[in-house]
């Protein structure tokens, strides 16, 4: 497994974040303050530390690497994904949980537009509003679902972006928030303020993957086969 690159000069835990499959940290913010804040801090290199950033040119270099998503439509986190060279699994993934931590999950949608650009490509103009920046040049647009799972994460539960073995699947639904908290304290062992942390603004539903239920059965069946034999009878096989 790659090591967790996190810099050192950023607080990461109080924005919303999570870790993708391939180890890479995503941050992005819980509101337009956030946003602002963040967005702005990564545009000059400061949640870097001084030897990471040895010259202005070298980080001129690391922006144009860094990508940036947000949903089509205003309330969304602008997600970061925090390292230069990020796969095409971690792009899937930042994609999911941007849409996922969005608006659109308390407005229920099942799927949504998510827009993909460059660090380097962001702007701020006077009078722009809190949170908001102008993005230059072309974007890509990727259409993703809104579901997540849980795993931990640095000590810390987390909804993630990416299928984990034994978690329910959770998408909008209409399961209050602190109901729903209330359940997923219990089955993971974890206080009732981080269950509701890890979770998008809404409600919720979920569901058991259909793919454990078919092992399940399989499994089930040769049981069946294996007693069957021992008693003595012959099966012609198919």
């Amino acid at each position: 497994m790659i090591a967790l690159k996190i810099p050192k000069k950023i607080n990461y835990k109080k924005y919303r974040w999570f870790v993708t499959s391939s180890d890479k940290l995503v941050v992005g913010g819980k509101s337009a303050e956030q946003n602002e804040e963040l967005v702005k801090m990564c545009m000059k290199g400061e949640h870097l530390d001084l030897e990471s950033r040895a010259s202005l040119e070298e980080w001129t270099n690391k922006k144009k690497k860094y990508i940036v998503m947000h949903t089509n439509a205003p309330g969304s986190p602008f997600s970061i994904i925090l390292d230069e060279n990020p796969n095409q699994k971690d792009l899937d993934e930042t994609a999911i949980f941007t849409a996922s931590f969005s608006r659109a999950w308390r407005e229920l949608k099942k799927e949504v537009n998510i827009d993909v650009f460059l660090l380097e490509q962001m702007y701020k103009e006077k009078g722009m509003k809190v949170g908001t920046f102008g993005v230059l040049g072309k974007r890509d647009v990727k259409k993703v679902p809104l579901k997540l799972y849980f795993k931990k994460q640095s000590n810390i539960l987390r909804a993630v972006p990416f299928e984990i073995k034994n978690s329910p699947i959770i998408i909008p639904g209409k399961i209050p928030k602190e109901k729903f908290a209330m359940q997923i304290s219990e089955k993971f062992k974890v206080s009732l303020k981080e269950a509701i942390n890890s979770l998008p603004t809404g409600n919720f539903d979920f569901f058991i993957p259909v793919e454990t239920k078919k092992k399940t059965k399989i499994k089930t069946n040769l049981k069946k086969k294996t007693s069957t034999k021992k008693k003595g009878n012959i099966k012609k096989k198919n």
